[in-house]
């Protein structure tokens, strides 16, 4: 049975209504730094009445620029990995902790098409990177199938599904 859009938000839905209560009880905040998202993982948290209480902030960082000024990652870093990279969700997730008041935040750069891939970083292809304050606990690439906004959807669903795998990592 393949996933539709209606089904995977409400996945997230249910995963965020999930975690909210373990940030609540472990007094955490959790940030955003979003590129080809858009806003999307910010639009689902606060869609969850109360969010307020465990959501920071989320900083959409469209261009290389905004990247550069918003975030701190470096111009060197753009130049030799480009926007779509490990290095780059690093610096963004590394930079977005150290402008928030969040204890766990992702990052997430990625292609999501029609157009802009190439045949080292294809469209689908997405990196998100979870840190705590000046740590960083994982970068991973992925690969999505599917039309623009299945590759954005996706991207928010794996996003909330990194939180949710850090707070439990945190709370054993």
């Amino acid at each position: 049975m393949a996933y539709t859009i209606s089904m995977i938000e409400n996945d997230i839905t249910d995963k965020l209504n999930r975690i909210y209560p373990e940030l609540y009880r472990q007094k955490k905040m959790i940030a955003a730094a979003e590129s080809c998202t858009g806003g999307w993982v910010a639009k689902a948290i606060t869609d969850i009445e109360g969010s307020s209480q465990w959501f920071d902030c989320s900083i959409i960082t469209y261009s290389d620029r905004a990247k550069m000024d918003l975030l701190g990652v470096k111009q060197t870093t753009l130049d030799n990995h480009g926007a779509v990279s490990q290095p780059v969700v690093k610096e963004m997730v590394l930079g977005l902790l150290d402008r928030c008041n969040a204890n766990i935040g992702v990052s997430i750069s990625g292609i999501a098409g029609p157009g802009g891939g190439s045949d080292d970083k294809p469209v689908g292809t997405v990196w998100i990177a979870w840190a705590t304050p000046g740590v960083l606990i994982e970068a991973l690439r992925f690969q999505f199938n599917g039309d623009r906004n299945q590759v954005r959807l996706q991207s928010v669903y794996e996003a909330i599904k990194g939180i949710e795998r850090i707070l439990l990592e945190q709370n054993e």
